[in-house]
């Protein structure tokens, strides 16, 4: 009967299993997306936006740190006309070029387009901005909108 009860501490105490500690979550810091010192959605001058367009899209959290910047998506929304073929009357409407990026800032042929055609009215829109922390972890950044005036 002894013999019995000790095979069956023995079984209990090697099927007990150890416990980790438990992993600490990794809560993402607040994100600051900037182009130049334009941040957020701001309305600037046709000349600034000029000028900013081939500057490097930057991340930051309160601290100041940087991100890497990993890819992003920019859309460029023109004002154009459109014409009714049948009565000629022209109505204004709006064109759209976009596509996906991983280096900044953005290739010349780009800013090159948006310095050529920029009016006021029109948006430069940055959004899914992915970044990349010091110690690789991915998150995503907020968009930043540019408006024209």
């Amino acid at each position: 009967m002894l013999s019995i009860a000790c095979c069956f501490a023995a079984s209990v105490a090697i099927a007990q299993k150890t416990t980790k500690p438990a992993a600490q979550k990794f809560k993402p810091p607040v994100l600051i997306t900037v182009l130049g010192n334009y941040k957020d959605s701001v309305s600037i001058g046709v000349e600034d936006a000029e000028k900013i367009i081939a500057l490097p899209l930057k991340i930051y959290d309160a601290n100041k740190t940087a991100y890497t910047v990993s890819s992003y998506n920019f859309l460029y929304r023109r004002r154009v006309v459109t014409e009714d073929e049948k009565t000629g009357k022209v109505s204004p409407a709006s064109s759209m070029s976009s596509s996906m990026f991983t280096t900044t800032p953005l290739p010349a042929l780009w800013v090159d387009q948006v310095r050529e055609k920029l009016k006021p009215g029109e948006e430069l829109f940055f959004f899914d901005v992915v970044a990349k922390d010091p110690q690789g972890r991915v998150m995503y950044a907020p968009n930043l909108k540019i408006l024209t005036q």
